[in-house]
């Protein structure tokens, strides 16, 4: 739901156009194979792999895509994790649709 949602809110922006939505992180980097997006939103919790596989596993199948993960908790460790697997910010669920569409911005730049 909260996945569904997000793609709504984000498809409403100017800012942003959203090309693909993955429900697993191994359906993630298959769709990232094959769309090559410009920013990618992992969750740190999904089906088949956590945050930091995905994170390495999208960027080995679309090399010029940035990641940002997306997480419910600010855990130091688990943030540590996404960074050295690539991923160029991680933000908490809670943070404002603005913030996540500036990051989203500033990742595509």
């Amino acid at each position: 739901m909260f996945r569904e949602t997000l793609e709504l809110l984000l498809s409403l922006r100017t800012e942003v156009a959203v090309v693909g939505s993955a429900s697993s992180g191994h359906e993630a980097v298959e769709l990232c194979a094959r769309l090559e997006p410009d920013v990618v939103l992992v969750d740190y919790r999904m089906p088949g792999m956590n945050g930091a596989e995905t994170t390495r596993a999208v960027l080995a199948a679309a090399p010029g895509a940035s990641v940002i993960c997306l997480t419910a908790s600010v855990a130091a460790d688990e943030i540590e994790e996404l960074r050295a697997a690539g991923a160029v910010a991680c933000i908490t669920k809670d943070q404002e649709l603005d913030r996540l569409v500036s990051a989203v911005c500033e990742a595509a730049a």
